[in-house]
C-alpha cells in the first residue's frame, strides 16, 4: 500500500520507525524487535539506512519482513557517497523485495565521505528526481521545521524544500521536535510557499536522559522549559525517565491529532515497549 493513500485517510495514522542491524550477529535480536513492533500494527512503519549508507544491505530485508507480516513498510534511501549506479542497484532490490515506499534522504556528510573527490549526489531532490523517474514508487522526503543545520536561513532551507517536492515528494516527514507551536509556525510558512503536500510529524519520546545530549549535539533542537524540567527531576530514575518521557511524546501528539495533523511518525529506536505504551495511550483517539 501506498503512504500516501494510508495519511490521506480520515482515520489518524500512527507509525513507528525502527532501525537494520549493525552486523550479521545483531540481526536476530533486531529482527524480533521489528517484529514485536510490526505485530501492533501500525499504521507503516519506516526501515533506516544508516549513516552512509552503513546498514543498507539489512534495510530490505527487514522492511520486506515487516511486508511479509502485514505491515506497510518505507525503507530509507540515502544518497551521499553513492553513486547514480548505486542507487539503481537499489532501487532495483527494493522493487524486487515489493516494497513499494521510499524515503528519500541525501544523508549525512561524514568526515569519511567529506573527502570523496566526486558525489553523483549532492541534494536530496537529485535523489528525488531519479527515484521518480525509475518506477512507481512513492516518494518522501524530510522537512526540519527548525531549520537544516547547514541551511544559512529559514527561507533558504524551505526554498530547497520546494525544489525536493517539486521533484516528486508526495508527503514530508518533519525532524523531531519537543514544542508543537514549532510546527504549526512551520506549517504556515511552507504552505505560504506553495508546498501543499502532507506532513508527517516526527515524535522523539525520550526515555532516557542520554539521548538528550545526542539531540542537542547533533541537531541543537529546542527544548522548552517544561520539558527541561521533566528531564532534571527524572534524569537519575530511568524508570521515572522513560514514563515521563512517553507521556510528553503522548501528550504531544494529543495535540497534533487535534489541532489536524493527520499521520505522526514516532522514533521509537526498536523499543517495543515504548511503541506500545504510546498506542495504548490515544487508542481511543486512532480508533
Amino acid at each position: 500500500m501506498k503512504i500516501i493513500d494510508i495519511i490521506n485517510s480520515d482515520k489518524p495514522a500512527l507509525s513507528f520507525e525502527v532501525f537494520p542491524p549493525k552486523t550479521d550477529a545483531a540481526f536476530d535480536s533486531v529482527k524480533k524487535a521489528t517484529e514485536d513492533i510490526a505485530q501492533l500494527n501500525p499504521s507503516f512503519m519506516s526501515v533506516t539506512y544508516g549513516a552512509s549508507g552503513g546498514t543498507s544491505e539489512f534495510t530490505v530485508s527487514v522492511a520486506q519482513n515487516i511486508k511479509n507480516m502485514g505491515v506497510t513498510p518505507i525503507a530509507h534511501l540515502t544518497c551521499v557517497n553513492s553513486t547514480k549506479d548505486d542507487i539503481h542497484n537499489r532501487l532495483e532490490a527494493l522493487k524486487n523485495a515489493g516494497i513499494e515506499n521510499i524515503l528519500a534522504l541525501r544523508g549525512d556528510i561524514t568526515d569519511e565521505n567529506r573527502n570523496k573527490i566526486k558525489f553523483d549526489y549532492k541534494h536530496a531532490n537529485e535523489l528525488v528526481y531519479d527515484i521518480k523517474a525509475f518506477g512507481d514508487f512513492c516518494i518522501g522526503g524530510a522537512c526540519y521545521p527548525e531549520g537544516h543545520p547547514e541551511s544559512s536561513s529559514q527561507a533558504e532551507d524551505i526554498k530547497n524544500l520546494k525544489l525536493k517536492v517539486d521533484a516528486g515528494c508526495c508527503f514530508l516527514t518533519t525532524q523531531m521536535f519537543f514544542d508543537n507551536n514549532i510546527l504549526y509556525n512551520y506549517m504556515y510558512k511552507i504552505r505560504e510557499a506553495g508546498i501543499t503536500v502532507p506532513i508527517i510529524a516526527g515524535i522523539m519520546p525520550v526515555t532516557n536522559a542520554n539521548q538528550i545530549k545526542r539531540i542537542c549535539t547533533l541537531s541543537g533542537t529546542y527544548l522548552p522549559q517544561r520539558f527541561k524540567a521533566i528531564v532534571d527531576r527524572y534524569a537519575s530514575n530511568p524508570d521515572a525517565m522513560c514514563q515521563a518521557g512517553i507521556a510528553y511524546a503522548t501528550d504531544q501528539i494529543i495535540d497534533l491529532f487535534a489541532n489536524g495533523i493527520n499521520a505522526v511518525h514516532v522514533y521509537s529506536m526498536n523499543k517495543e515497549n515504548v511503541a506500545r505504551k504510546i498506542q495504548q495511550n490515544i487508542s481511543e483517539i486512532i480508533k
